[in-house]
């Protein structure tokens, strides 16, 4: 233990309360850590006298409402710190016991191996895959921005509040917090405050084994203001360093601060050992000897210390009341606005057009579905205020501008046309983030390049929150770009994501159609896949307008017992089409099935799915110019999968169906109708 590590209490401008919170905070991380004999003890004991500083003095915030609308934002992107927050929150007073610390890590326990949103009253975004939490930080400092521009009015500032997050090395190397703070920076989102914890060790040993990046010139270069904090700071230039970053008003502030890893460990304190092991009992002994503790049993809470936070409820109790007061204020002058804010920050579903005001297509016009995704868009966002989006600098390729509505720029955020830049990772974690703050937030990028961001796409579906994806280009119909820009694994690779809803649409009407279901409920999010190449635009005068609810659905039935059932996705449900026309002038019955949504589908009672994938009917081909992977499930034993097994190539998209699209490799099936059906196909691609 070096020197500086035994600074005392008078030597930081700690008081007696002070010191013994701070110790509090570090000996639960210890002792919970301890105890599920799994966890991260040395990043909490490090930190906490920051969480101490944040939770008990900085921010606003009332543990008995965490949903209080304007409350500021903590975002724990080294979310394997998470006894860091847990301690904080127990001792602020928010719902989570310490029964629930003891259960750390434990089967349905309430204190989760990493901050789970929805699971623990007080954590605003799940957390855990580094670098995702300054992602989030910044969509919700962004959604403050929007909000604030939307609903403020001089004397009304409803709309009001920072948001802080903390990052450690490992956060700072992933590439995702590059993509993000590059943006805010940009942006100039002065609300916006984060902490980076330097403590200079990871998993392996000391960061010098492969980073030695000099954060503080990154930030700067980003157009962020830097502060910087010793070693062993005071809670006072602790809190100096927060009052200076939200003075700053036109840009983000990062605040680095030096830290001890697993400060206080006579034999841990600034080893690797401490980073992810727990420190075992007797080093526990020892750290709690050195840190003055005097408390024999574990996850003890001194009544001092609860006596202490008492003040931290009260502050946040009398803070919601002040606002409620400026609320109602603002409620009378701004009726309009002040029902608008209400439904959006209690996520009430606004009233939406009826599918009988859509957007119409002449049937048979050629119409890709991206475009009819804008005119959906378009079309839409009037209805819906908290609309939001933009792309990964693709917005004229993926239709996804809103035409009339201004684009959000530096420091002008009142827009609802978002340029995220070319940063898809960062894109998907600030539009999940904006769609917890109660905005109805999408991105978009080509399809192939979803794979950059799926650790953001994951996270949504973890936290079954409503954020929207859309992914164009979404086939080897893009033709010359060739085999990096064509999808092929993409989609069954989403669909294999729990809890995400994967929609390819077959026509214009049908994407339209599944933008406003999309758009009128709430919960899991979506990943839309649209076509670059024009389709035709299909007959639907016999199709209810909220079959696309179900998932898949019969689009053209055969006179009698179908023999054999094609099964179609997107730009292919038109191929099938065709290819039952040649079927059934050779006299075979087709059943033709649109399947925008295998997921959807499968949520069916069987009733329903058995009504339009009959048991009896065996033989069934599934068409999709992907691969044929997943569609085992529906095309059963005796059917198989025409798509695409193999990578695309450079040369105009028919060409590339001429040569790509394929019956599924290996397939020993050879009924007549479906031999024959499989021909049909491949001669319709040409």
């Amino acid at each position: 233990m070096t020197d500086e590590t035994k600074a005392t209490a008078s030597d930081t401008g700690a008081s007696a309360i002070d010191e013994l919170s701070i110790n509090t905070i570090r000996t639960l991380a210890m002792d919970a850590v301890q105890k599920a004999n799994s966890g991260h003890p040395g990043t909490p004991m490090g930190l906490a006298p920051l969480g101490y500083v944040l939770y008990s003095r900085v921010m606003r915030h009332n543990p008995a409402d965490p949903h209080w609308r304007n409350r500021d934002r903590f975002v724990l992107s080294a979310g394997h710190a998470c006894m860091l927050q847990y301690a904080c929150l127990h001792l602020s007073g928010y719902d989570l016991s310490l029964e629930d610390i003891e259960q750390f890590r434990q089967w349905q326990s309430r204190t989760p191996g990493h901050p789970e949103f929805h699971h623990t009253a007080g954590i605003e975004v799940s957390t855990g895959p580094l670098g995702q939490g300054v992602g989030n930080a910044v969509g919700f400092a962004l959604a403050e921005a929007h909000l604030a521009a939307q609903f403020n009015r001089p004397g009304g500032e409803i709309v009001d509040h920072h948001t802080y997050f903390i990052a450690s090395d490992g956060d700072m190397e992933e590439g995702i917090s590059s993509e993000a703070s590059s943006l805010a920076g940009y942006l100039g989102l002065g609300k916006l405050i984060g902490f980076y914890d330097d403590n200079k060790i990871t998993i392996e040993g000391s960061t010098d084994l492969a980073y030695h990046d000099d954060v503080a010139m990154r930030y700067e270069s980003y157009g962020w203001a830097v502060h910087r904090l010793d070693l062993n700071p005071s809670l006072e230039r602790i809190e100096e360093a927060i009052a200076e970053a939200q003075s700053i008003a036109d840009r983000p502030s990062l605040i680095i601060a030096p830290t001890h890893i697993a400060f206080g460990s006579p034999n841990k304190q600034d080893t690797a050992g401490a980073h992810g092991s727990p420190l075992g009992e007797e080093e526990i002994a020892l750290t709690k000897k050195a840190l003055g503790w005097d408390y024999p049993e574990p996850f003890t809470v001194p009544d001092e210390v609860r006596e202490h936070f008492e003040a931290v409820k009260q502050r946040g109790i009398e803070a919601e009341r002040e606002w409620d007061e400026l609320f109602e204020s603002y409620a009378t002058e701004h009726a309009d606005l002040a029902e608008q804010f209400t439904r959006l920050v209690n996520r009430v579903d606004p009233e939406l057009p009826a599918a009988s005001e859509a957007p119409t297509f002449e049937t048979g016009e050629q119409v890709a579905t991206r475009a009819a995704s804008g005119k959906a868009l378009n079309w839409l966002a009037p209805h819906i205020p908290e609309l939001i989006g933009g792309s990964a600098d693709l917005a004229p390729s993926t239709s996804t501008n809103l035409d009339d509505y201004p684009s959000v720029r530096r420091h002008d955020f009142g827009g609802r046309n978002l340029h995220f830049g070319i940063r898809e990772h960062a894109m998907g974690a600030i539009v999940n983030a904006m769609t917890i703050a109660g905005l109805r937030a999408y991105g978009a990028t080509f399809l192939v390049f979803s794979d950059y961001m799926r650790g953001s796409i994951r996270l949504a579906a973890i936290m079954e929150i409503p954020s929207i994806f859309v992914f164009t280009h979404d086939s080897i119909g893009v033709g010359e770009d060739g085999p990096t820009h064509q999808p092929v694994e993409q989609v069954a690779s989403l669909r294999a994501m729990p809890n995400l809803e994967v929609i390819r649409p077959a026509d214009a009407h049908e994407t339209v159609l599944a933008w406003l279901w999309v758009l009128g409920r709430s919960g899991e999010p979506t990943a839309f896949a649209l076509s670059r190449q024009k389709l035709p635009v299909l007959d639907r005068s016999a199709i209810p307008d909220d079959a696309i609810e179900r998932g898949g659905y019969v689009y053209r039935d055969s006179d009698g017992t179908p023999e054999l059932i094609l099964i179609g996705t997107g730009s292919e449900v038109s191929l099938c089409l065709d290819a039952a026309d040649i079927l059934a002038a050779e006299g075979t019955k087709v059943r033709v099935v649109s399947m925008p949504s295998t997921d959807r589908f499968d949520k069916q009672d069987a009733e329903y799915r058995d009504s339009i994938l009959p048991p009896a009917i065996r033989r069934r081909i599934s068409v999709e110019a992907g691969t044929t992977f997943g569609w085992e499930r529906w095309v059963t034993d005796d059917g198989y999968g025409v798509g695409v097994d193999h990578f695309g190539a450079s040369a105009p998209a028919g060409g590339i169906r001429k040569n790509r699209l394929r019956r599924q490799p290996g397939s020993q099936v050879k009924p007549r109708p479906a031999s024959v059906a499989t021909r049909a196909l491949l001669k319709k691609s040409r």
